[in-house]
């Protein structure tokens, strides 16, 4: 086991567990900085979803900025424990519900369940295992889950082309990790 700290806001500093797993990759701190210096440092009010959360440190970090809820799904069972886990620490009536929520399964299936139901989120976070056609999977669903002026962060082995109606706005990469972020045209 071993922690990632967030980076900025009302957690700033503190530690969250994650577990040691093949192909888990928490997004580095310089890449997460840079990525709140381009959605602006307060995201007060803003319902995100960590798609295949993994360490869940993008959702820990939009909800230290002030997310008003921040929706983890991630498949694998011990990390699924842990985010609880980190979550009921940092906000312990999570436990119950509210700010942070965590639901096991299949990120794709679950895009698609919520996008069934209309849109919900302002900020998607999709940093999904490479090489298992998980994103390509997933980016039908995205637009009917997000709502008007919905932005979407996605970390990609080797850069992203989306499709309509999305449109990179800004990109970096740090080693082997493509990162964007993009919105809707």
């Amino acid at each position: 086991m071993s922690r990632v700290r967030i980076t900025g806001g009302e957690w700033r500093s503190r530690l969250v567990k994650v577990i040691d797993a093949p192909g888990l990759r928490p997004t580095p701190d310089r890449v997460r900085e840079t990525l709140f210096n381009w959605l602006g440092q307060d995201l007060t009010g803003w319902c995100c979803l960590d798609l295949f959360a993994g360490s869940g440190i993008l959702g820990f970090e939009a909800a230290s900025r002030g997310a008003e809820k921040v929706v983890f799904v991630e498949r694998d069972q011990r990390s699924v424990q842990v985010l609880r886990q980190n979550a009921a620490t940092l906000v312990p009536e999570t436990a119950a519900g509210g700010r942070l929520e965590v639901h096991p399964g299949d990120g794709v299936k679950f895009a698609a369940s919520v996008a069934a139901a209309g849109p919900a989120f302002d900020l998607v976070f999709l940093d999904p295992p490479y090489r298992l056609g998980l994103l390509e999977r997933t980016w039908p669903h995205l637009a009917a889950l997000c709502r008007p002026g919905a932005r979407l962060y996605v970390e990609a082995g080797q850069a992203v082309e989306p499709p309509v109606p999305w449109r990179v706005v800004r990109a970096g990469v740090a080693g082997q990790v493509h990162f964007h972020l993009l919105e809707s045209t």
